[in-house]
C-alpha cells in the first residue's frame, strides 16, 4: 500500500431529469409561494425523475459522462460505488444495477448510505482503495431520487428537495501533491432522528398503518437541523485547513452541499470568506442529497471555473448526522 500515491478525479460527469418543477408549480400543490420558498430556502426550481425513471437511472448517465471524460472505457473501470439514500431496491446495491447498465463487468460494486456527506465519503474509501494498490480507477456516483420519499403534501420539506447524480472517475497520479489532498468525516448518530425515514428498515416494516400515516417519507426538524449544519460545517472546514497548514483565502472555491443558501450565507460570515467564494447551484436544483457536491463541481468545472493548481474544498453535511470535508488540488482543464 502506497499512503502517499496522489489520487485525482480523471473524469467528472453529471445528469439530471428533464422535468423542471417551479416555486409556481409548487404553491399550486400545497400552501407556499415563490417568495415563501426563495427568502427560506433560496431555491427557485428542483428537477423531478419521471416514474419510470430510477435512481440507477440518472447514476448511468452521470457514470457514461464522467468514464469518456476521463479519457477512459467501461472496461477501464475496477470498482464502482455509489452513495445514496433513494436504493432502487433495498438490495441488491444500486451499484450492481449501474455496473449491469453500464457493462463494467464483474467487478466489485456496493453502496453507501451517508446521505447528503455521501459523496465525500466516497472520496475517501476510492482514495484509499486506489492506494492499496488492487485499483487503478473508481467510478463513484452520488446518485437520488428524493421525489420518491418525500411527501408532496408537507410544504416545509417539499419544496428543498430535488432529484439527480453526479459522478467521478478517481485515477492514480504519478505527479505528488495533488488531487485529493486530504479528507475529513464525522457522523453523530444521537442526531439521527432529525433527519431520517422512519419507516421502511428492518426497525419498522412498511405496514398499512404506517404508510397511511406517511411513516415512509423523509422526516426533519428544520430548525435544528440548520443550527447542527452551520456549526459542523464549519467546525470541519477550519478543521481540515488547520491540519493542511492552509489559509481560507488561499482557496479559489468552497463547494458546500446545496441544502439552503441561509446556511451557505451563514457559513460565509463564519470563515469571514465573501459568498462569491462558494460556488453554488441550488437555486437551480435545490437539495438532491448526495448528488449535490458532485452536481456543483461538475457545473463549476464545465464553467472553466477550475485551473490546474487550484484549491478547492468540499464540505457537507446530512442524515446520520453525517459531515465531510475535502480539499482537492485541481490537476485537470476542459
Amino acid at each position: 500500500m502506497n499512503l502517499s500515491q496522489s489520487v485525482y478525479l480523471s473524469g467528472i460527469g453529471s445528469s439530471v431529469p428533464k422535468k423542471i418543477l417551479t416555486n409556481e408549480d409548487l404553491s399550486k400543490m400545497v400552501d407556499t409561494s415563490d417568495h415563501w420558498i426563495q427568502t427560506r430556502s433560496g431555491i427557485s426550481t428542483r428537477r423531478i425523475a419521471s416514474p419510470s425513471q430510477s435512481t440507477s437511472d440518472m447514476g448511468v448517465e452521470a457514470g457514461r459522462q464522467a468514464i469518456k471524460d476521463a479519457g477512459l472505457e467501461p472496461k477501464d473501470i475496477d470498482i464502482i460505488i455509489v452513495a445514496t439514500i433513494t436504493p432502487d431496491t433495498p438490495f441488491p446495491a444500486t451499484a450492481c444495477w449501474i455496473q449491469k447498465k453500464l457493462e463494467l463487468g464483474t467487478i466489485p460494486a456496493f453502496d453507501i448510505g451517508a446521505a447528503c456527506s455521501g459523496f465525500i465519503y466516497l472520496l475517501d474509501i476510492g482514495k484509499h482503495l486506489l492506494r492499496s494498490g488492487n485499483y487503478s480507477n473508481a467510478l463513484l456516483i452520488g446518485a437520488e431520487k428524493m421525489s420518491s420519499i418525500v411527501d408532496w403534501e408537507d410544504r416545509t420539506t417539499c419544496v428543498l428537495f430535488g432529484d439527480g447524480a453526479g459522478a467521478a472517475v478517481l485515477s492514480k497520479s504519478n505527479q505528488s501533491n495533488t488531487g485529493i489532498l486530504d479528507t475529513l468525516l464525522g457522523s453523530d448518530g444521537n442526531n439521527a432522528e432529525l433527519l431520517y425515514q422512519p419507516v421502511g428498515g428492518s426497525n419498522a416494516p412498511l405496514t398499512q398503518d404506517n404508510f397511511a400515516q406517511k411513516k415512509h417519507f423523509l422526516q426533519m426538524n428544520g430548525r435544528e437541523v440548520f443550527k447542527h449544519a452551520v456549526k459542523v460545517m464549519e467546525k470541519a472546514t477550519i478543521s481540515i485547513l488547520e491540519r493542511n497548514q492552509i489559509q481560507p483565502q488561499d482557496l479559489k472555491y468552497i463547494i458546500p452541499h446545496q441544502a439552503n443558501l441561509r446556511i451557505i450565507e451563514n457559513l460565509a460570515h463564519r470563515l469571514n470568506m465573501p459568498l462569491n467564494r462558494f460556488y453554488n447551484n441550488l437555486d437551480n436544483y435545490g437539495n438532491t442529497s448526495a448528488a449535490s457536491i458532485p452536481l456543483a463541481l461538475n457545473e463549476c468545472y464545465r464553467e472553466k471555473n477550475l485551473k490546474t493548481g487550484d484549491l478547492i474544498l468540499l464540505v457537507a453535511f446530512g442524515g446520520g448526522l453525517t459531515w465531510a470535508a475535502s480539499i482537492i488540488k485541481w490537476n485537470k482543464e476542459l
